[in-house]
Formats: C-alpha cells, sequence, structure tokens
C-alpha cells in the first residue's frame, strides 16, 4: 500500500477539517435538546452508510486526526446513499452498535495491515495504523457474522482477506507477473484508469458490472493479496496476474476491490456501478 500511503501522506485527497461554531442568546430562550439518532428517522429513504476513518499520527503540537476523504462521502451520497464517520475505537460494544445501527460497511484504503497478524515482520512499521486494525479487524468479522453489505476498498479489500486467514505480499513486485507480462505501475494514479481487470464471470463483481469481461481501475497500492483468506472467492484480476476483486460468495454483498473507485465514480461508469449496487443492497 506504499503508493496509497504515500499518497494519503501528503495530505492530498482528505477533506478539510471544518469546525462550526454556533452562537446563539440563550437568556431569554429555553434551552434545545438535539435528537438522538434512534429518536429519528436517520437519512429518511436513504441507508446509513458507516465509514472507518483514515487515521494521520499527530506532529509537534498537533494531534492525531480521523477523517474521510470528501470524494468517498460524494461517492456515497451521489449512490443514494447517508455516509457516517466512525469513530477509531477498540471498544466491542460500540463496534456492535455500529453494526446494529447502519445499513452497510465501507472500509476505505490507507495504511498496512499489521504483517505480524500472517506471521511476518513489517517491511516499514511506520506504514502501520494499529488503531486501525484494533477497529476494523472485530468490525469486519461482526459485519459478516450479521450479513450486512461490506464494500472494502484497497487496504479494506486486504484486511478482508487477513480477516479470514489469508496472508499479503507487502511487495507486490516481488510476485511474478504472468508469463510474458511485466507489472503495472500500481502506484499512486488516482485521477485516471491505471490498467485493466479481467472479471471472473458468475461472480458479484461480474452481476455489478453487467457482464463486462474486462475494465478499468485506478491503483495507488505496493501490497496486494498472497494466500487467499477462508470463504473467499478471486473475481478480478489485474492482466499482470495481481489479485484486484474479492468476495464473500455466502454473504449477501461483501465485495473488496484493490482500488480506488472513490476518486473515479464520476468519469468511470462501472466505478460507480459498483458504489450504487452497495448502497442498493445497504438499502435492502
Amino acid at each position: 500500500m506504499a503508493g496509497d500511503f504515500e499518497h494519503h501522506r501528503h495530505f492530498d485527497g482528505f477533506a478539510d477539517a471544518v469546525t462550526t461554531s454556533l452562537y446563539d442568546d440563550t437568556r431569554s430562550r429555553s434551552p434545545v435538546v438535539a435528537p438522538t439518532l434512534r429518536s429519528v428517522k436517520v437519512g429518511g429513504d436513504r441507508p446509513l452508510i458507516c465509514v472507518t476513518p483514515r487515521w494521520m499520527p499527530g506532529h509537534d503540537q498537533f494531534t492525531a486526526s480521523q477523517s474521510v476523504g470528501d470524494v468517498q462521502m460524494e461517492a456515497i451520497i451521489a449512490a443514494g446513499g447517508m455516509p457516517v464517520m466512525m469513530p477509531l475505537t477498540k471498544d466491542k460494544g460500540l463496534i456492535r452498535a455500529y453494526v446494529e445501527m447502519c445499513d452497510g460497511f465501507n472500509i476505505p484504503g490507507g495504511h498496512s495491515v499489521n504483517s505480524r497478524r500472517w506471521g511476518e515482520e513489517p517491511r516499514d512499521p511506520e506504514e502501520l495504523a494499529p488503531a486501525r486494525d484494533a477497529l476494523e479487524f472485530p468490525l469486519v468479522e461482526m459485519v459478516l457474522e450479521a450479513d450486512k453489505p461490506l464494500l472494502a476498498l484497497c487496504r479494506g479489500m486486504q484486511l478482508l482477506n487477513v480477516a479470514l486467514g489469508g496472508t499479503l505480499s507487502q511487495y507486490l513486485y516481488d510476485l511474478p507477473p504472468r508469463e510474458g507480462m511485466t507489472h503495472w505501475r500500481h502506484s499512486v494514479i488516482l485521477d485516471r484508469p491505471a490498467h485493466p481487470v479481467e472479471v471472473e464471470s458468475g461472480t458479484l463483481l461480474s452481476e455489478i458490472v453487467d457482464g463486462r469481461e474486462l475494465i478499468q481501475a485506478n491503483s495507488s497500492h505496493h501490497e496486494c493479496v498472497k494466500d487467499l483468506g477462508h470463504g473467499l472467492r478471486i473475481s478480478g484480476y489485474a492482466t499482470d496476474g495481481i489479485i484486484e476483486v474479492l468476495e464473500v460468495p455466502s454473504a449477501t454483498f461483501a465485495l473488496g476491490v484493490q482500488w480506488h473507485p472513490e476518486y473515479t465514480w464520476r468519469s468511470i461508469e462501472t466505478d460507480f456501478a459498483l458504489w450504487r449496487a452497495f448502497v442498493a443492497a445497504a438499502a435492502r
């Protein structure tokens, strides 16, 4: 995930942090009690989509921060969902409350998954985000147990594979490409297609993209799936042989893609189709 990590280490693609202060003369008014999520119909007809946050370490006087990129929120809204950012927490009771409350779950890209989970030392410990691992591993387990829709992107797809007992290659270029091929450039090409992806027939991905055998994807990662986790199916490969799409066939909707459709949903038809299918599954 180096390309993704390096990209976000420079703060590109992150939502601006906006703080709104409300000023009111309360001397002549009664206190206003804000409604809770459970006291209103959340989102109207829009399914509530829980998004786990990216994490950035603190620097100098600044505290560490959690955020969701504008493009992520915009894609969910355009597809008909109502996004809500989940806090980084290891409180399993709170995680379960979000699983019960929300209709769908979106795990974005970001830092590398800790390789100690499959018995390897990390290639670069600074690329890890322990707080995300502490949240997202139990979250994935609970979401799959509840059979609620899951769309996992880049790091999210890799974490899904590791959560189900699979492994990753910490440097994808260590894996041999297909015979007669060289590896595509997989790092930091977010605003346009980087390479084609072969779609396996009979898969959820194939259904989403209307049976297309080849689609285009952007790319920003240096790690990739190596050994497949239990109960997963490969539903797409880059033409150099790198695994690009995973799904859980036993689930109603559980899909992981190695690229970043949040950046190209406006320009690549099949990327917006991913968001529409995910939100539609959450609405059901």
